[in-house]
């Protein structure tokens, strides 16, 4: 369930890169979406791997 939540939430950080990018947002704040984004899922990916 909550792999399920991390992975809405990293498709919303997505989004949020791609906005802040088209808007020339700095950069600063589009990578750091970006990370976020790629943590929220590699946490969904560990979660899953635990039974």
């Amino acid at each position: 369930m909550w792999s399920l939540i991390l992975m809405g939430l990293a498709g919303l950080l997505i989004g949020g890169v791609v906005s802040f990018h088209r808007q020339q947002m700095p950069l600063a704040l589009t990578i750091s979406f970006g990370v976020l984004a790629v943590l929220a899922l590699l946490a969904a990916y560990l979660l899953t791997l635990t039974p």
